[in-house]
Order: C-alpha cells, then sequence, then structure tokens
C-alpha cells in the first residue's frame, strides 16, 4: 500500500499533467483557429459570389476573371461564379441596396469579390436607398467587422505619387480598421429640431470591449506575419470611447509579447503618414479614422485603382474583397478604368478565404510583370509606357499567368 504522502504525490503529478494537456490543447486551439482564420479549407472547386455594382464595377470584374481562372487552372482547382445585385443596380431593381437574395448568395459561397458600388443617379435618395447603405448592411449581416487595406509602394508606380521618391520608397503598410461599430453604427443617432427651432445632428462613438479586442487580435496575428508591429491609433487625450480602445489594445495585446506595440492620436499619424511613411508597418484603428486614414495612406501608391482591400470576421460567413476605389460613374463604358485593384484584390481572395497563397503570390506577380512591360491604363500613364484600356489590361495579365512556368 503506497504511503499518505506517495499518494499525495500521486494526485499532485496527475494534477499537473491534466494542466498541462489542457494548456497545450488551448494554445494550439488559438494557434490553429488563427492560421485557419477566414479561410476555407482547399478544394479543387470554389463558389464565388460575383456582385459587379455600379459604374465602372461590371468591367473591371470582367477584366479580372480571366486571370482568376487561368490562375485557378495552373495550380488545380476552378471556380464557380455566381452573379447579385448590390449598391445602385440593386435600387434599381430590387428597390433595397442589398436584397436579401443577395445575401443568401453571398453567405452561402466560399467568397464575395466586388467591384464597386455608387454614382449620381441615387446621391438624393432617402438614406436607406442609397448604394453606401447596402455596402453598410451587408458588412453588419455578415459579420464582416475587419477592413484590411494594403498600402505598397510598387515600384515600377514610383513615380505617380504626388510625394517625393526619397518618402514613399519602401513603403508597405497594412491598415486594419474596425467596420462594424464607432459612430457609423452608433445609436442615438439623427436629426432633431430643439424647442427653439433649431436643428441639430447627432451621431454616437461607442465601441465594446469584444468589438476592441477581436479587431486588436487581427492587427497583432497579420503584424506577426509582417514585421510584428503595430500602432494602434486613437484621440484618446478627448474622447472617452478611445481611452477605452487604447485601454484594451494594451491588455488584449499582452497575449502577443513578440509585437512590438505602439499609440498615436490620429491627428498626428495624419500628419507621420505623410511626413515619415516607412515608420508604419500595421496600422489598427476604428471604423471613421480607419475611413480616413486608409485613404489618406493608400495615395502614397500613387492610384487608388491600384489598391486592393478585405473585409473579413465572423468565421461562419465568406470574406468580402474589393478594389478601394469608387465606381467612377464617368469612365463607365467607355473602357478606361484601371482593373489591376480588381485583379489584386482577387488575390487577396486567394490568400486570406480560399488558402491558396501560391496562387496569390502568383497572380500579384503577373501584374508585376505587366508593369515591368510598360503596359499602363490612364489613371497610371507615365512618359514612355504604353496606354492600353481596362480590357486589353486585363488580356494581358491573364497572358502573363500562362506564360509563367
Amino acid at each position: 500500500m503506497m504511503s499518505q504522502l506517495q499518494q499525495l504525490s500521486v494526485c499532485f503529478l496527475v494534477y499537473c499533467c491534466v494542466v498541462v494537456i489542457i494548456s497545450y490543447k488551448t494554445i494550439n486551439y488559438r494557434v490553429s483557429s488563427s492560421s485557419k482564420a477566414y479561410a476555407v479549407p482547399v478544394k479543387s472547386e470554389y463558389n464565388i459570389a460575383l456582385l459587379p455594382g455600379d459604374g465602372i464595377g461590371p468591367e473591371i470584374i470582367s477584366a479580372a476573371l480571366p486571370s482568376l481562372i487561368a490562375i485557378g487552372k495552373k495550380n488545380g482547382f476552378e471556380f464557380k461564379f455566381q452573379e447579385g445585385d448590390i449598391g445602385g443596380i440593386a435600387i434599381d431593381r430590387h428597390n433595397d441596396p442589398f436584397p436579401n437574395e443577395t445575401f443568401e448568395l453571398c453567405k452561402n459561397s466560399d467568397s464575395v469579390l466586388l467591384a464597386c458600388i455608387g454614382g449620381y443617379k441615387w446621391d438624393d435618395n432617402p438614406r436607406e436607398l442609397r448604394p453606401e447603405t447596402g455596402l453598410l448592411k451587408m458588412r453588419k449581416s455578415m459579420g464582416l467587422f475587419a477592413n484590411l487595406r494594403p498600402a505598397k509602394v510598387i515600384p515600377q508606380l514610383i513615380d505617380a505619387s504626388t510625394l517625393k521618391k526619397e518618402v514613399i520608397e519602401g513603403v508597405d503598410i497594412m491598415v486594419v480598421r474596425e467596420l462594424t461599430g464607432g459612430i457609423y453604427f452608433g445609436t442615438p443617432k439623427g436629426i432633431e429640431t430643439l424647442p427653439n427651432g433649431v436643428r441639430r445632428g447627432f451621431s454616437t462613438g461607442a465601441y465594446t470591449e469584444p468589438e476592441i479586442e477581436r479587431i486588436t487580435r487581427v492587427a497583432m496575428e497579420i503584424a506577426m506575419k509582417r514585421n510584428s508591429r503595430v500602432c494602434s491609433v486613437d484621440k484618446a487625450n478627448v474622447l472617452d470611447v478611445s481611452a477605452l480602445w487604447r485601454e484594451v489594445v494594451i491588455n488584449t495585446a499582452k497575449d502577443y509579447p513578440t509585437v512590438e506595440l505602439s499609440h498615436m492620436y490620429v491627428d498626428n499619424c495624419a500628419m507621420q503618414l505623410i511626413r515619415n511613411p516607412r515608420q508604419f508597418d500595421t496600422i489598427v484603428c476604428g471604423n471613421m479614422f480607419g475611413d480616413i486614414l486608409s485613404d489618406e495612406s493608400s495615395m502614397l501608391v500613387g492610384s487608388l485603382g491600384m489598391l486592393p482591400s478585405a473585409s473579413i470576421g465572423d468565421l461562419s460567413q465568406p470574406g468580402l474583397f474589393e478594389p478601394c476605389h469608387g465606381s467612377a460613374p464617368k469612365l463607365a463604358g467607355q473602357d478606361k478604368a484601371n482593373p489591376l485593384a480588381q485583379i489584386l484584390s482577387a488575390a487577396m481572395m486567394l490568400r486570406y478565404d480560399l488558402s491558396q497563397p501560391v496562387a496569390a503570390d502568383q497572380l500579384e506577380r503577373a501584374v508585376e510583370i505587366v508593369l515591368d512591360k510598360g503596359f499602363r491604363t490612364g489613371d497610371i500613364h507615365q512618359p514612355g509606357c504604353t496606354l492600353v484600356g481596362c480590357k486589353r489590361m486585363g488580356e494581358e495579365v491573364e497572358k502573363a499567368v500562362n506564360e509563367m512556368m
């Protein structure tokens, strides 16, 4: 028979083993979950919801698809595409900027590829019948709480930027913007008439701890795959919501000891992006600040026509991938649009949603090859380069994919 001391020793050892096993499973779950986050398993066929939208949208998405199909064939997988309506076209056809039919299509797809929405035609509509309302509704209903906006200076286009070469050379920034909270969604909001007859407009900027924590974790995970630096942007010296933002970011960052965390007020960040953009790697911020700063950072590259974006979030829902630029209604139907941001958005889809990083790298490389050959659409045209239209640019990227070894 074991002595009481031996029995206690055995119990202690069993307890330690249980703790180790539980800890291992917890850590392993966290790592495996983050590594698989926002991606469906590798498949031989992917169901993609296509949302051409408004303005130049149908043109750029048509120009992008041949390259995407070609990259799939090269890597042993195929696509099944289904189109849906969103934005202005959805208002015209369904009296709803994001109809339920489109929502059902999106949530039952592996990923969603959107072109662009909006146009002068719908500017005077009531808020619930504006194209932008459809996009907000889509983000909310699909749980797309994180927007990823890369701003990487492309050497071939460095002279297209309005900033000096020595300022922007080597810039590679990822802006992680919270999408479904903050002042764009906070309540109460509205326009009221005060007793003295004066009208007052008001909106509420609010965030909960879980909302801040989850966007912080997305930024940290992304930073770990880059240069392990995160700058959290807020206005904590003035806004209570920003004070909470900073507190939660600091606490959440403790789970990522290898990531260097810094903080910056939004007004200073706006200045620093122009003054010294190379100091930034990954920026995380709330909805309104991210809306402004991501557009500012995009112009470091020289053209919105070159920048993709991803909106990701709830693991039960597909991600949304779209160019940063608008619908450019004045260019619609003229074959003058730049489809490269749409193609690069498809590359982000391959990387973040479809578990195809090699194919994503190849598609991005195909765009670089086309730029190396001197092909340019009007928005990025330079002396000595070949001016081409939207359709031709898409064909050149497809050709580059097909010629890859």
